[in-house]
């Protein structure tokens, strides 16, 4: 019995985890399991300055598109190693795998509901003008 309400117990609290990205159209969504957010980040590379968007990072495999993959369209350039996804539809940038860790994947924060992105408080900036694989 104890094995049965430790199993249910972890269901419950992976839901409660768990957070719905979408594009603004509703034809991608998201789900992320995400105890809580460890810190908020802009970038100030060449695309991620022109999108303005604030974005979090979860592991991959806390990252799951449960409606609209078939709507992703992906956006690369220079070394063509990050994948940048929008909606093909509404072209809403939701999420990316940086070259600097492609085990991750960086969503926009503005796509969480819940989530007012102008009253967050301490945004990182990460240095993507300098991106420490473009030195040579």
């Amino acid at each position: 019995m104890d094995s049965l309400n430790e199993r249910y117990l972890t269901l419950v609290r992976k839901k409660e985890n768990m957070k719905k990205l979408s594009c603004h159209c509703g034809e991608v969504e998201v789900e992320i399991n995400l105890l809580e957010f460890e810190k908020f980040i802009r970038c100030n590379c060449s695309i991620c300055k022109r999108k303005g968007s604030v974005m979090s990072m979860v592991k991959n495999e806390n990252f799951k598109i449960i409606k609209g993959k078939d709507k992703l369209k992906i956006y690369q350039f220079n070394t063509k190693v990050a994948k940048h996804y929008f909606c093909s539809i509404c072209g809403i940038y939701t999420h990316n795998n940086p070259r600097s860790n492609p085990k991750m994947t960086a969503f926009n924060i503005g796509c969480i509901d819940e989530v007012d992105t102008f009253s967050l408080k301490k945004i990182h900036i990460a240095d993507g003008q300098n991106h420490p694989l473009d030195k040579k």
